[in-house]
């Protein structure tokens, strides 16, 4: 009984970070391996088990979602769903361990674009005489290659999504919040339709139900403190969020 209210505080906590700006994976799989699961197992019991905290923190932004630029929010989300079930296939089939190596990087990558980058994309817009904004076509392709990462690896793809957009669109990391949330609730239902068919999640239904049960009440609460932070406060959580993930991947790998 012990160990299942942990297991349930560790997925409301997790519900939470990533409503707010993400990270919840590495609160929910240190602890689910600490629950005594495999590596393996544990990572897809997270995979589910956050899923709907996700789709409860995409129903409490509902709507707040602003377009991606010039893009279709349909198109988008599309994109998202079938990406994420592609990257979630090749996880079935081949080493997520050919990411280990690349993920610090790309976070420290997305971390300084997101802090720096709405105003170098004004540099680079007054150096080219023109917006650097993006069009709907190179959006929905960045996307594409997003999701399918995140279906395959997951780690930390709603920074490096944040970073994508702001870079190439200038947007406010604070207003894409709600659109981050939503375009991570799309990869990963479509990569957990899949794990529930092909993986060994369901074999543990004990932590599964408690993670599963604490992330929603997580993704509910985490959403809606969101939405009632100052913009200022809420992009200095997705800021501090990204440094420290970006530091824990180093630390990890």
């Amino acid at each position: 009984m012990i160990e299942f209210s942990l297991v349930l505080l560790t997925g409301l906590a997790a519900g939470v970070l990533n409503a707010m700006g993400g990270g919840g994976t590495f609160v929910a799989l240190p602890a689910l391996v600490a629950f005594g699961l495999p590596p393996v197992t544990a990572n897809a019991v997270s995979r589910v088990a956050l899923v709907p905290g996700a789709l409860a923190s995409a129903w409490v932004y509902r709507r707040d979602v602003t377009p991606v630029g010039p893009t279709s929010t349909k198109a988008l989300t599309a994109i998202s769903v079938i990406g994420g079930g592609l990257g979630a296939g090749l996880l079935l089939v081949l080493p997520a361990s050919s990411f280990d190596a690349a993920a610090p990087w790309l976070l420290t990558f997305a971390t300084v674009i997101l802090a720096s980058g709405r105003h170098l994309s004004r540099a680079l817009s007054r150096a080219l005489g023109r917006s650097v904004g993006m069009r709907s076509r190179g959006v929905l392709i960045g996307q594409f290659a997003l999701a399918v990462y995140g279906g395959y690896f997951g780690g930390a793809v709603g920074i490096l999504m944040m970073a994508l957009w702001t870079i190439g669109l200038d947007l406010d990391a604070a207003i894409s919040n709600p659109m981050r949330i939503t375009q991570l609730a799309a990869i990963y239902l479509s990569a957990t339709a899949l794990f529930l068919i092909a993986s060994d999640a369901l074999s543990a239904p004990l932590p599964l139900t408690a993670m599963l049960t604490g992330s929603v009440a997580g993704g509910f609460a985490g959403a809606y403190l969101a939405r009632r932070l100052p913009a200022w406060l809420l992009r200095s959580v997705l800021l501090a969020t990204a440094v420290i993930t970006t530091v824990l991947y180093f630390l990890h790998g």
